[in-house]
């Protein structure tokens, strides 16, 4: 006798990306009428939505929850004046994020502005530090998410969990953790160990599919399902190093976009109980 109780979506949050033709207005519609409980905007939407304010209130009266905001970060830059900009800029992020209800920043570090991936990493953790008095006052906690090493130069010079939990440990912040997104960390033969090593500081959790080979180098994700990562197993590591937060869904694919997003999230609340 097959088990007919709908699964416990309870920690499910579609992070907007993986409908990036939709609107704020339209994802939060999306995900009330589908049961998913939390969501994750992007800044862009959220500026096309009135901003964060209007925001908030349009994902509140849905009853949904923020999970958190991306993106920050990209602190590298080639001048001092253009550092200190992105900084600022990462300060009005956090505004946006406490305006917006939600505990968690996802920075996106930035690549190299020249040659040097050294200075670039270290003008990132410097970025990270002119930051954290500000994320103090305003509540939220700053969550970097290394990327897969094929994006070091052109979106983070952040490649492993070993790299960013060595910068959370430096920096000795309650407001500075990392998150753990599978399309990032799923090839490291250290990713278990590292993950081990974050327990308290994981601040997020995003879930997608490895396609092999990848259809692009951008969007190239595949649904929970359609590849070849360890789902269930990252998923075990994460909760056993103390993460109980949202789940993000989190997928670049042109085809998924192109999808009716209806459709999409049918489809992740299917695939999900098997994550």
């Amino acid at each position: 006798m097959t088990d007919a109780r709908p699964p416990d979506l309870a920690r499910l949050s579609l992070n907007q990306a993986t409908t990036q033709r939709w609107t704020l207005r339209e994802a939060v519609d999306g995900c009330f009428r589908a049961g998913i409980p939390w969501i994750g905007p992007w800044r862009d939407k959220v500026a096309e939505a009135g901003g964060a304010v209007a925001s908030a209130r349009l994902i509140r009266d849905a009853g949904l929850r923020v999970s958190s905001l991306c993106r920050g970060g990209f602190f590298p830059a080639a001048t001092p004046s253009a550092r200190r900009e992105r900084i600022d800029d990462n300060r009005r992020a956090l505004d946006e994020a406490a305006e917006i209800g939600t505990e968690v920043l996802v920075l996106v570090c930035g690549p190299a502005p020249d040659r040097d991936i050294d200075a670039a990493r270290r003008m990132v953790e410097d970025g990270i530090a002119a930051v954290i008095p500000y994320a103090a006052e305003r509540g939220v906690r700053l969550a970097i998410e290394p990327l897969h090493p094929m994006f070091a130069g052109d979106r983070s010079v952040v490649v492993t969990l070993a790299q960013a939990n060595g910068m959370v440990e430096r920096l000795d912040s309650p407001h500075v953790g990392v998150a753990v997104d599978v399309y990032h960390v799923w090839w490291d033969p250290e990713v278990y160990v590292q993950i081990a090593r974050a327990a308290g500081r994981i601040l997020g959790f995003h879930i997608s599919d490895w396609l092999a080979p990848p259809p692009d180098v951008l969007l190239g994700r595949g649904m929970m399902g359609d590849g070849v990562i360890q789902l269930q197993r990252l998923r075990a590591a994460v909760e056993a190093a103390g993460y109980t937060g949202p789940i993000e869904v989190e997928i670049f694919n042109q085809q998924i976009w192109d999808t009716p997003g209806d459709q999409v999230l049918a489809r992740i609340r299917e695939r999900y109980p098997d994550c």
